[in-house]
């Protein structure tokens, strides 16, 4: 029989909330930060915060990159649709080789998954899209991004 609590199956009481909202908006913050924003001791938050991520709630840390700072200022969503309904459902595996593509989501509607992409050019995004299309036999519907006005908020909050 196995420990680990699947995150659906996770709990959180107030504490644990607190606790994942001060992460969700620094997860760089010291334990005493968190511990002094949330009202508990340091030794307290740092037992929290190893079940929470022995139970799979806290699944990593990374930082968040300035999109253009690194050379891809061109961010587009593509919907792909199988060219095939009869073809295998095996996109994501077809396509997870292409660096470019931030975010696979399964999505309901007319298109099959949704990807979300950022690039240097609209060379280099038309080049994704011949690459998408080549890999997994599929349609594609391409909507550049004009501008982000907030991405990548905090999943918990509090009150």
């Amino acid at each position: 029989m196995s420990d680990v609590i699947s995150p659906a199956d996770a709990r959180l009481d107030a504490a644990d909330t607190r606790i994942l909202a001060e992460l969700s908006r620094d997860a760089r913050a010291t334990l005493t930060h968190v511990a002094d924003r949330v009202g508990l001791s340091v030794s307290s938050v740092q037992a929290r915060l190893r079940r929470l991520e022995a139970r799979g709630v806290v699944t990593g840390y990374r930082p968040v990159l300035d999109a253009e700072a690194v050379g891809r200022p061109l961010s587009a969503f593509i919907e792909i649709t199988p060219l095939d309904p009869a073809q295998p459902d095996n996109a994501p595996e077809l396509l997870e080789h292409l660096d470019e593509i931030e975010a696979c989501h399964s999505i309901a509607g007319d298109a099959a998954y949704m990807l979300f992409v950022r690039v240097a050019s609209p060379r280099e995004l038309e080049r994704l899209i011949r690459d998408i299309r080549l890999a997994a036999n599929v349609r594609t519907r391409t909507t550049i991004v004009l501008q982000t006005f907030y991405e990548q908020r905090p999943i918990v909050s509090v009150g």
